[in-house]
């Protein structure tokens, strides 16, 4: 799927079989996401649903159901299986995914994309199809170099980062922000963070209010708005009935001063 601008500045592409995911935002002819890798985590920008982030080694436990999962970063699951789930067109710029296993409960999700102008907007709708807890959110890999004559710097300001523990989670105890590199989760910013490379600038803003930001790699920078921290389906799980559905979305706006 392909999407572009009426004015031709800004095009994206969706891999429907490669987990849903944006696989290329391309914004006056400068790349900004990391291209295909082996690994599915590792590019793109995409979907994470029914769960985002981590969860603690693999263990769900939720209401007497308790579910191991596979555990694909270290000795934790990570961002849920709609992203190596190949999901299905439903019109012109939609999608959706149904749920299997491992995960135990039923339900879909949907997600939607809208190019216009200097603006992409991604919606996501999960609608449960048993009661289960829920947790959602993208992971955009960008580039720290796409050309524009120097590497991508990050305008972040978060009043509020979650202490991580000895297994690299985060703890209940919230603290101020450490100084970088981060792999943390973060909340209570103070405005929408924002990517700069020389004239080029991105903004991201979201309905979600928890964002992990991922800065260790020396090139890319993950910027990730999420419904809560990770694990957060085991210690503070939002929960959807049978029946009943949640939507979050994710705006990109992009500017160039050249």
């Amino acid at each position: 799927m392909v999407l572009e601008s009426a004015n031709g500045r800004l095009q994206i592409s969706v891999d429907l079989i490669r987990g849903g995911r944006v696989s290329s935002i391309l914004f006056g002819g400068h790349e900004l996401l990391v291209a295909r890798r082996d690994d599915p985590i590792a590019w793109g920008c995409f979907p994470m649903v029914p769960f985002a982030g981590r969860i603690r080694r693999g263990v769900l436990d939720f209401e007497g159901t308790v579910v191991t999962l596979p555990q694909n970063l270290g000795p934790h699951a990570i961002h849920g299986f709609g992203l190596t789930a190949p999901w299905t067109s439903v019109s012109d710029n939609s999608i959706r995914y149904e749920f299997s296993e491992p995960w135990p409960f039923s339900g879909a999700a949907t997600q939607s994309f809208v190019v216009d102008d200097n603006h992409l907007h991604l919606q996501m709708t999960v609608e449960a199809g048993d009661r289960q807890p829920v947790s959602l959110g993208w992971h955009p890999w960008f580039r720290r170099d796409i050309g524009a004559g120097s590497e991508a710097e990050l305008i972040f300001d978060a009043k509020v980062m979650y202490e991580r523990d000895d297994d690299g989670m985060p703890s209940s105890r919230r603290v101020a922000p450490s100084p970088r590199p981060w792999d943390d989760c973060f909340t209570e910013l103070a405005q929408g963070p924002q990517l700069r490379w020389g004239t080029v600038e991105v903004g991201l803003a979201s309905s979600a209010d928890h964002w992990v930001v991922y800065d260790e790699p020396s090139h890319a920078l993950c910027v990730e708005p999420q419904t809560g921290p990770p694990n957060d389906v085991n210690d503070d799980p939002q929960v959807l009935d049978e029946g009943e559905s949640r939507t979050i979305d994710f705006a990109l706006t992009f500017r160039d001063g050249a």
